[in-house]
């Protein structure tokens, strides 16, 4: 696995495919407590024809490090690998906090981002008063029932439960610091008042059980954009596990170069 060191991380990717493809890459960004094997459906349908890139962010997966406060630093992170392997413009696809990184990427950086995919992912985390006062007590709770109760509520009903205790087991494996501090930076992660300067070509992909962050959410920041397409499938937060292979034929849909 080849590594990157930087600033105290080593951060782990996967760099895939064909170098000298007609099409920009693929950059897989996951989201918070999971790794780069969210997409390997992905990984596994698009790397035949076009370079794709994934990595496992600062503490999560195979990568080491700790530190980052902010969802910006984390889009640092990505940007000076992507710089590393000497990609200039690319496709971003983000997963819910991945999706908040590739939004600060395409604000920071327009002329690099050819298209953006937000996979259950919005621009401010908004909460009712009541939501507000359970996820503020859920923080309290031990480290290990506040990782299980979230993971386990980012689900549709119906999936596999021992597959729901695998993802729980693998998400409490990721560092407590990062686990917290980055619940903290997502909390505060607020892009919707600048969602119109965005304006590179998005899909939006959302589950329609999402309850982690509520589909109603991602319609709102949806308005906003000047360019983007929808698409709500039956499936909760997680659709890279739920249903990987309607979320890789709606980016197969998207990413292809129409003649």
């Amino acid at each position: 696995m080849p590594q990157l060191e930087l600033d105290g991380a080593a951060l782990t990717y996967d760099d895939e495919g064909p170098r000298d493809a007609v099409d920009v890459p693929l950059v897989f960004v996951h989201g918070w407590t999971a790794n780069r094997h969210r997409w390997d459906h992905q990984t596994a349908h698009f790397s035949g024809r076009r370079r794709v890139i994934r990595l496992d962010l600062r503490g999560h997966g195979d990568s080491t490090g700790a530190g980052v406060r902010t969802v910006a630093e984390l889009a640092e992170d990505v940007l000076a690998l992507l710089d590393h392997l000497e990609v200039e413009r690319f496709v971003l696809v983000g997963h819910s906090m991945g999706g908040m990184i590739a939004q600060t990427i395409a604000l920071a950086h327009p002329a690099r981002v050819e298209r953006m995919v937000l996979v259950n992912s919005i621009g401010r985390m908004t909460y009712s008063r009541g939501r507000g006062l359970l996820m503020a007590a859920s923080t309290l709770v031990p480290f290990k029932l506040f990782v299980a109760a979230n993971i386990q509520r980012a689900f549709a009903p119906g999936y596999p439960r021992e597959e729901i205790r695998e993802h729980v087991r693998a998400s409490a494996g990721t560092p407590r610091e990062v686990v917290m501090t980055l619940y903290g930076a997502m909390r505060a992660f607020d892009v919707l008042d600048r969602a119109g300067e965005i304006r590179v070509p998005t899909l939006m992909v959302h589950g329609y059980h999402d309850v982690q962050l509520p589909v109603g959410q991602m319609l709102r920041m949806a308005k906003a954009y000047p360019d983007a397409e929808v698409r709500i499938l039956d499936a909760g937060h997680e659709l890279p596990l739920e249903r990987p292979a309607e979320l890789t034929a709606a980016l197969e849909r998207f990413v292809t170069v129409k003649p």
